[in-house]
């Protein structure tokens, strides 16, 4: 296993069967004691949300976090009987491999729609084609935005959970919603673009909330919000960022980025090609989130003993 100690302490990847490899820096390689513990159960151990919030306890620095070696000696993982460890390891890794290859399914669709995109609306664009603005193609619902504080979203736990969105990442789970639909996220401030100047974008569909770091966009007909998302994907968004300590994005400059009037016809035939790739990217959204669930929720209630299976008879 890798163990990430540096920027993002606490990850952790599977390295299948390895006969040589090379890590960076802020990682550490780490090889379960199979006499003591299951090494499938010590992965899923080390990922679950008890033992991760234990690594965020212990880490150190502000601007870069990192995880001390020294401080692996102060984890403290359930050890449930090797038949418990087994169980648990194998079900864990099951499906955390079916959740990679949705995901991996679903960049591939990604990739075949911007393949689409990008022949039809920039390698094939044409010059006469009018150059209007984002604001004219889209609608903002900033204004439903709510931000809640870690300690608020701590007594949103029972029941069923949604997505908390933050300007780059979903942050937390909560038992409540302010959105139920399709919709893009923009970064508006903080982590607004990547390294090679395109904006933060996410995809949310479904029920979900969102805090007040992020534009909520849709669509206008006849453009479709997977259309708008393969545009801006691709589109530097530099010009409209303000701010040097604190890069942001405003409503104002979001909306005079430029976007090309496209034909119609055009658009209306790309919504058609894509659209059953959309649909599949949302099913397997959708069965990604069953399955996460299942996993971090039921899994650490396997290791704690608080839910019990035949094996343990």
């Amino acid at each position: 296993m890798i163990f990430v100690t540096k920027g993002s302490p606490g990850r952790v990847a599977w390295v299948p069967n390895p006969v040589g490899f090379c890590i960076a820096q802020d990682m550490v390689a780490i090889r379960a004691n199979a006499e003591e513990v299951y090494p499938k159960y010590l992965f899923a151990a080390l990922r679950s949300s008890n033992v991760q919030q234990e690594i965020e306890g212990l880490h150190v620095g502000t601007l870069i976090p990192h995880f001390k070696k020294g401080d692996f000696n102060a984890l403290k993982i359930p050890l449930p009987s090797k038949k418990a460890q087994e169980y648990i390891g194998n079900q864990y890794f099951e499906l955390s491999l079916k959740i990679d290859l949705l995901h991996r399914q679903n960049k591939t669709l990604e990739a075949m729609a911007e393949t689409l995109f990008r022949q039809w609306f920039v390698e094939e664009a044409k010059e006469d084609w009018e150059v209007g603005c984002l604001g004219d193609v889209i609608e903002l619902f900033d204004h439903l935005r709510v931000p809640l504080s870690k300690m608020e979203r701590d007594k949103m736990k029972e029941g069923d959970l949604y997505p908390y969105y933050g300007a780059a990442k979903v942050m937390d789970y909560i038992n409540d919603y302010i959105f139920d639909g399709e919709y893009i996220l923009l970064g508006e401030d903080g982590t607004v673009r990547t390294d090679e100047g395109f904006p933060i974008l996410q995809y949310a569909t479904g029920k979900f909330w969102v805090n007040n770091h992020t534009h909520v966009i849709k669509a206008k007909p006849p453009y479709s919000n997977f259309f708008l998302w393969n545009y801006l994907k691709r589109k530097n968004i530099d010009e409209i960022i303000t701010g040097a300590v604190q890069p942001k994005i405003n409503q104002a400059n979001l909306k005079s980025l430029e976007f090309p009037k496209f034909p119609i016809n055009l658009i209306e035939e790309f919504n058609i090609q894509t659209e059953p790739s959309f649909k599949k990217i949302n099913a397997n959204k959708s069965q990604i989130h069953t399955l996460e669930k299942l996993r971090d929720t039921l899994l650490p209630k396997l290791m704690s003993g608080e839910v019990r299976v035949e094996y343990e008879n």
